[in-house]
């Protein structure tokens, strides 16, 4: 199966650097190319993609306002969003959107291939690079609620949950609980489904928002 990109960025060198990085694939093709949010919603739209690559910082309408219009949409893509480390301030914003993952604009150009494929099975990608500093940053953005999380999930999913937001895999999950990691797979997607989460991004994010997640002297 062919997995459809669209791609969004208002710079010219950084829409053909991406191109030429998917298109280079057998299993993905760039349907088209956008350098502005409401473009990148009208080709969606339009093309109808699995995956949607969105700069978050476009001029008339910025990724974040694209993504949460594509979010309303039926059947909608899935958004890979992209940012600069330390400069944008979005981040945070695109994940509350609706976005399933972000990646770095000077990433590995294999981290892309692997984060467009793994939106595409339905499943979020966050830069392993900068996942901890990120999400500490900007979760300090969203206030902590009253949740009744705890009476929702085991004690085993709780625990799951805080070593997601850590940026943890299943496979670092089971190592640092002991347990097996198609058990941890498990219970990630069982949390995710009580807690009517899409994506494990949207998990972490869920984490820091109700102070489920791991203090900093805890990680």
């Amino acid at each position: 199966m062919i997995i459809r990109v669209v791609i969004a960025d208002d710079q010219p060198a950084v829409r053909d650097a991406l191109r030429v990085t998917l298109d280079g694939e057998s299993d993905i093709e760039v349907v088209s190319e956008a350098a502005d949010g409401a473009e990148a919603v009208h080709q969606a739209l339009w093309r109808r993609p699995d995956v949607v690559v969105m700069d978050l910082r476009m001029p008339y309408v910025d990724g974040i306002s694209a993504i949460r219009q594509l979010a309303d949409v039926e059947a909608p893509p899935r958004v890979l969003a992209l940012t600069t480390f330390d400069t944008d301030e979005y981040l945070f914003g695109a994940l509350q959107s609706g976005a399933a993952g972000f990646l770095l604009k000077d990433s590995d150009p294999e981290l892309l291939l692997q984060a467009v494929r793994a939106l595409h099975r339905g499943h979020g990608l966050v830069d392993p690079q900068v996942t901890t500093r990120l999400i500490h940053r900007f979760a300090r953005l969203s206030p902590v609620h009253a949740t009744d999380t705890q009476q929702r999930l085991t004690t085993r999913e709780l625990e799951v949950l805080r070593q997601l937001a850590r940026g943890l895999s299943n496979a670092e999950i089971a190592q640092a609980l002991t347990i097996e990691e198609g058990t941890a797979k498990t219970h990630v997607a069982s949390l995710l489904r009580k807690l009517g989460l899409p994506t494990r991004v949207r998990a972490v994010i869920y984490a820091y928002e109700h102070g489920l997640a791991p203090r900093d002297s805890d990680t």
